[in-house]
């Protein structure tokens, strides 16, 4: 049963000035937040404090556990169980009374959410959000759940503030054990894992591609999340190898998506997930992350085939991340899945209302164009838009395109998470310079540019990086590795495109503090994903697994990987060491379970190709075999250009017989140079 969930703001102000602890005690501190998730339960009558060691001593000295309730503006299920309960008062007072009540914003704090959704899923057997858990006063969980409904809630509420009063050794028991198995779990991989080498690689995608969906494209069945990794990882096996069956799987999950109703058809940009097998019918919530990686991906698949398709949707989603998600240099966090309290309104259709925007006629070629019924693909009658075949009337595509796009922005629009995440701008600057070059359009790395600017001078405090901001006010949220890495990697990226050594620098700032704070001293190739001077958990979180966005683990070997090869030698032969060792430590995933490990894959083909190094010898601003070299390059290479000895790669390396040069090295070993566009699509082998 779906239930309406309250619409959302579509902006937030900045916080005013903090309120002192004397002030909030008692009381919802929540509009002090700089996560706009936080702040959308400001009004609620819970007593919502923060995460803040102010909040666990508060627990402490009350002698009452911790309901420590997890989402993100986004989250349609978190509106739900915030509009039953959280802003129920018969609700509200049974949480003030018995517990200290706090809310977090799981990606203004990916740590403790990953700390207690391995809690989640180690006692229930699944996760999800809005995740609902009880702890100790020092942060030891003893129950865990996600969504409940109002009855059940306060049953459960009644059921765990008795069990605390009444058997408190029970409670205590209980969360020993569950700490000491979150400590066990999070002992990490075992060690000796095969070596990183094109048989590995060569096994992995062997094995994604036995479990992709030949009929629909993607991998698995319901619910389909966009494998945006994995299609990376396979554009590379493809350019290492030239195996059909890995392009194939490309082209068919990324024709399947850009045409299906995950996609938006009107204005481009991908919704979180599907929630059938065909990509129909979507989870309306639009993510940046998600929709940077993609754009990656798609850029990869239209620079290397040219395919119309990929060339589109590269162009309408880096539009989707300019029009819809920036918010001055910067992009914000997401769209949310609701608006109006209604799930997916603003973007769904029945052939009366295409009818009634564009007239009878076009109405009806609409509706066939786009799949939209009388019984409809999503509720009460109404359909989500899907392209499954490309019309022979492509102006009257635009025009109709158009004439909807106005008439849906007349509609109430989602709210949008105007928090801005280091880690997930980090891939949007990577993704909109490699669109640039996939589209011949300049402008989109200008915007990278802009954007790796503000968030350098915004997110970096007192020499450290930090997590999120909102309306240009910092959070307290310390970086994590992700932040550190995928950053870097937008950075090393502006600096082939641009030979600015001042994002080459910044970058190497980056990793070096990664180095210093995040490494694992004991186990080489470790990494955590907080550093050691960051407040201390329960446990300290150190998870390898790509999920929706990379891991930490894995974005630092890509940056460490690069950024080796743009670097001094002493502090290239360092990089490299870590990047190998990184790998190698990691390398199980590879062979044990490489779905889980996408953005794994991409790195280790890279890694096995040298990764290829492309110095180009010419004027960096005008050379046409330079922007051939960017076209021509398989994904993960590294290429320069510019006048002799202006990087590291063109150290030495000049012009031959007054043309353009551009020289092609594998790890250390180099190939004679080249001057035209096709000889360097052959020492590249790859389609010129």
């Amino acid at each position: 049963m779906r239930v309406p969930a309250p619409a959302a703001a579509d902006r937030l102000d900045p916080p005013d000035a903090p309120m002192s602890p004397a002030d909030a005690a008692g009381s919802n501190t929540l509009g002090l937040a700089t996560s706009p998730y936080l702040r959308q339960h400001a009004d609620n009558p819970v007593h919502w404090q923060q995460w803040t060691p102010q909040a666990l001593a508060d627990a402490a000295a009350r002698d009452l556990p911790i309901l420590l309730s997890i989402g993100y503006a986004a989250c349609h299920w978190c509106h739900v169980m915030a509009h039953e309960s959280f802003a129920d008062d018969e609700v509200a007072a049974a949480m003030n009374a018995g517990f200290v009540c706090i809310k977090v914003d799981r990606e203004e704090r990916p740590d403790i959410d990953s700390v207690y959704m391995n809690a989640t899923v180690a006692l229930t057997g699944h996760g999800g959000w809005p995740m609902t858990c009880f702890l100790t006063p020092d942060g030891r969980p003893f129950y865990c759940g996600t969504y409940y409904p109002k009855e059940q809630f306060l049953q459960l509420l009644s059921a765990v503030s008795d069990t605390w009063l009444q058997r408190r050794e029970e409670v205590e028991e209980a969360s020993d054990h569950i700490a000491g198995e979150l400590r066990s779990m999070a002992a990490g991989l075992p060690g000796g894992g095969p070596e990183v080498a094109a048989e590995l690689c060569d096994h992995a995608v062997a094995a994604v591609l036995r479990d992709q969906d030949t009929a629909r494209g993607g991998f698995g069945t319901a619910p389909k999340f966009p494998p945006s990794a994995l299609l990376e990882a396979l554009l590379r096996h493809y350019e290492r190898t030239g195996s059909p069956a890995a392009l194939d799987a490309v082209t068919r999950t990324g024709a399947a998506m850009a045409r299906g109703g995950i996609y938006d058809q009107l204005a481009g940009g991908f919704a979180r997930y599907s929630v059938d097998n065909a990509w129909v019918v979507p989870h309306f919530e639009k993510m940046l992350y998600d929709n940077a990686l993609l754009l990656r991906a798609y850029a990869h698949w239209a620079r290397r085939t040219t395919d119309a398709l990929a060339r589109r949707v590269t162009a309408q989603t880096a539009q989707f991340l300019l029009d819809e998600l920036a918010d001055g240099d910067l992009f914000t966090s997401s769209l949310d899945a609701d608006a109006a309290g209604r799930e997916g309104s603003t973007y769904v259709w029945t052939p009366a209302q295409l009818s009634e925007v564009l007239g009878v006629d076009d109405g009806r070629w609409a509706a066939t164009v786009f799949n939209v019924t009388r019984t409809g693909t999503f509720e009460h009658g109404t359909s989500v838009l899907q392209l499954l075949t490309e019309p022979d009337d492509p102006a009257r595509l635009e025009r109709v395109r158009a004439q909807l796009l106005a008439a849906r922005r007349t509609r109430v629009q989602p709210g949008r998470d105007d928090k801005v995440v280091t880690a997930w701008n980090g891939l949007a600057i990577t993704a909109l310079a490699e669109a640039g070059v996939a589209l011949g359009e300049p402008g989109l790395a200008v915007a990278a540019q802009r954007c790796a600017g503000a968030l350098l001078d915004a997110h970096v405090v007192d020499g450290r990086l930090r997590r999120a901001s909102l309306g240009g006010v910092v959070g307290d949220s310390a970086a994590i590795l992700e932040d550190h890495a995928m950053l870097a990697t937008g950075l090393l990226t502006l600096y082939q495109l641009t030979a600015d050594a001042g994002w080459l620098d910044a970058a190497t700032g980056l990793l070096d503090t990664a180095v210093q704070h995040f490494g694992d001293a004991d186990n080489p190739g470790r990494w955590f994903d907080t550093a050691d001077d960051a407040e201390q958990l329960v446990l300290r979180p150190a998870d390898p697994m790509d999920g929706a966005t990379p891991s930490g683990a894995s974005s630092i070997a890509e940056a460490l990987l690069t950024a080796a090869h743009l670097v001094d030698e002493d502090r290239a032969e360092r990089y490299l060491r870590l990047a190998g060792e990184t790998l190698h430590a990691h390398s199980v995933l590879l062979a044990r379970a490489p779905r889980s490990a996408g953005h794994w894959l991409a790195v280790a083909e890279a890694a096995v190709r040298g990764p290829l190094q492309i110095a180009v010898a010419g004027d960096a601003s005008q050379s046409p075999l330079l922007a051939a070299a960017r076209r021509l390059a398989p994904g993960g290479a590294i290429v320069v250009g510019g006048e002799l000895d202006s990087s590291t790669l063109l150290a030495g390396r000049d012009r031959v017989a007054g043309a353009d040069a551009a020289y092609v090295c594998r790890g250390r070993v180099c190939d004679l140079p080249v001057t035209t566009a096709e000889q360097l699509a052959t020492a590249l082998d790859v389609p010129a």
